[in-house]
């Protein structure tokens, strides 16, 4: 199994947001970095069998964003697992039910996703792997995932992905003249 891990965007800050936190929105300025983003996933040729995200607008817009260019035939599932002050484990329990060769894409929240991917290569969920907004990391797990027991394919940064994505659509366009 694959297991992408994506921050949401960037998006309104919380003491510029009148209504509940779980409806703060992705900025203008985000929408377009997470279309980039996805581009940039496109190029690393992600195929994931499954779309997962937070209930979290910032976070359920960011999957719809990233599906567009990553993943058109997939539906976006909302799960609890991803949610703002889950915890690490629910997130892997929630792997665990799907079968081996599933690549899942999982958008959501800090500190939660760096203490997911903390608890998968080390065993414990620490704060030291920050996410930020919009980047992604790859963990690869064989049978059932354990802590400790996945490996790190990539961890790419949003300027990275949005590099990868703008290199891609520059080859396609020098290609078809």
């Amino acid at each position: 199994m694959d297991c992408i891990l994506i921050r949401h965007g960037i998006a309104v800050e919380p003491d510029e947001w009148d209504g509940a936190e779980e409806n703060r929105p992705l900025t203008e300025k985000g929408k377009k970095r997470v279309k980039q983003v996805a581009l940039g996933l496109a190029a690393l040729d992600c195929k994931p069998t499954h779309l997962f995200t937070s209930p979290f607008v910032r976070a359920y817009d960011t999957a719809r964003l990233l599906r567009t260019a990553v993943c058109p035939a997939l539906k976006v599932e909302t799960r609890e697992e991803l949610a703002v002050g889950s915890r690490p484990d629910r997130l892997v329990a929630l792997l665990n039910t799907l079968p081996p060769d599933s690549v899942v894409l999982c958008v959501g929240h800090e500190p939660q996703l760096g203490e997911a991917v903390s608890l998968l290569l080390c065993g414990k969920a620490f704060p030291n792997f920050p996410f930020k907004k919009a980047g992604a990391a790859c963990i690869e797990a064989t049978g059932i995932i354990k802590p400790s027991q996945g490996r790190l394919r990539w961890w790419l940064p949003p300027m990275q992905l949005r590099i990868l994505g703008k290199r891609t659509r520059t080859q396609k366009q020098d290609e078809s003249c």
